[in-house]
């Protein structure tokens, strides 16, 4: 696959984040780019607007015949009438990962891979290489606040990906520098076992080119199985890693700290997003820009210019009467540190939590995890289970989370939720989720303010 010599590319699944950064980074090659996607989103929206073409029905007369690359999403059901279309007439038709993968391989390639913490990581990357002049091409899974897109180019040679764990396409990459935040279950659906998803991690760091690095969390389990050239581990605050913050002040939401590593260190770096773990993404991050010969002065003004992401620790409302987060945790050890953070930056507040789950089969493997992290708040709400792609399966509702809550909890509707509000003000609300909860950000804040 050449990607220079592409003039026209079909996406089936454009308005996925990740399909999206796909889209935008053809777009800007000057590259005619259009699409399918099920329904309209706002950034679907802002997509159009940026030139591409988009429709919303499965239709084999509405795809561009002329395409030279067809690009898809493993979201997508086998039975879509236009990827049977478009395979049936021997188009050439890739995943997403396959793209990644070939970019790695023109590219000096930072990859971020983890069960959780990997947008979040992989943003601050690109907006410190952005940032402090060095440049880079960002692949990313989030929508950063500072571009306010989740991709962005430049002249250099050098891509920041977000390396996805679903459908194992983290796999084909082949990084330069790589990444892992964490190895938690999840997927299981298509893992089968969460020892085989951590099969799969250390297979990733296989991956690594020759004398590339590998930028592992401190204390990951299998640590030793991991591989590369060469390896450094960072840490919140554990002083056996390589790298790991000191002297941590919590201020006005967020954190000043100290960078420390056996040798080198960067003094008073602040942090203006909350949460104790984006601090831990802090340390990964400029260990990244470190390593790439970035300025201790240029890193520390980056990180205080960073803004954080879309739905990641969110500020929708931050004042002395009311705080409320959103967020975009779905897995139950992001909600215990998003409750946990949140609980430490504003003590004393009820702490009310709303949270949509995400997949049937997650809620199943995973429901006893999901009730300890959510019993840390002072009062739960859960709406349904997001099915996303999924179909149901019998006996998994909201129901299996609920029973085993220690705090007083109630399922309801999401069409229910700001009714509910109106009745129970709580001056530190959250709600979490990767379905289609964040539909709920813009009326809560209107209510709340």
């Amino acid at each position: 696959m050449d990607l220079n010599n592409i003039q026209r590319v079909y996406f089936i699944g454009i308005g996925g984040i990740g399909m999206s950064a796909i889209a935008r980074f053809f777009n800007e090659k000057g590259v005619q780019v259009s699409g399918y996607d099920r329904t309209a989103t706002v950034l679907t929206r802002q997509l159009e607007a940026e030139g591409m073409q988009i429709h919303y029905t499965d239709d084999i007369q509405l795809l561009d015949k002329a395409a030279n690359l067809v690009v898809y999403t493993p979201a997508i059901p086998a039975a879509h009438q236009e990827l049977q279309w478009y395979r049936d007439n021997g188009y050439e038709v890739v995943k997403r990962s396959d793209v990644l993968q070939e970019i790695t391989h023109t590219q000096f390639a930072i990859t971020v891979a983890g069960t959780h913490g990997k947008t979040t990581v992989s943003t601050m990357i690109a907006h410190l290489l952005t940032d402090s002049g060095y440049g880079c091409n960002a692949f990313l899974g989030g929508i950063s606040v500072n571009y306010n897109k989740n991709f962005w180019s430049s002249d250099k040679a050098v891509a920041v990906i977000e390396a996805d764990e679903y459908d194992r396409s983290f796999l084909k990459l082949s990084p330069d520098i790589a990444v892992l935040t964490a190895m938690d279950a999840d997927h299981l659906d298509i893992y089968g076992t969460p020892e085989a998803m951590e099969d799969a991690f250390i297979e990733y760091t296989h991956n690594i080119k020759p004398n590339g690095t590998l930028i592992a969390r401190f204390g990951l389990h299998r640590n030793k199985e991991l591989h590369a050239s060469n390896k450094l581990l960072y840490s919140l605050q554990n002083n056996a890693a390589n790298a790991y913050a000191a002297n941590i002040r919590m201020i006005n939401g967020g954190y000043e700290f100290d960078v420390m590593h056996q040798d080198w260190m960067i003094d008073n770096v602040q942090l203006h997003i909350g949460g104790m773990h984006n601090v831990e993404n802090a340390v990964a991050a400029i260990t990244v820009a470190h390593l790439l010969g970035i300025g201790a002065d240029k890193i520390k003004a980056a990180v205080a210019s960073f803004k954080g992401i879309r739905r990641r620790f969110e500020y929708a409302i931050k004042n002395d009467k009311q705080v409320y987060i959103d967020d975009y945790a779905h897995h139950p050890e992001e909600l215990r540190a998003l409750i946990t953070s949140a609980k430490a930056l504003f003590p004393g507040r009820k702490c009310t939590v709303i949270f949509q789950p995400h997949l049937f089969t997650r809620t199943r493997d995973l429901a006893d995890g999901f009730a300890d992290s959510l019993s840390l708040a002072d009062e739960v709400i859960l709406l349904p289970i997001y099915p996303a792609r999924e179909l149901p399966i019998a006996g998994v509702t909201s129901e299996m989370i609920a029973e085993k809550i220690t705090v007083p909890v109630q399922i309801m509707p999401k069409e229910a939720i700001t009714e509910w509000l109106k009745q129970s003000p709580t001056p530190l609300l959250i709600t979490a989720g990767a379905g289609d909860i964040d539909q709920l950000k813009e009326p809560i804040s209107h209510l709340l303010n």
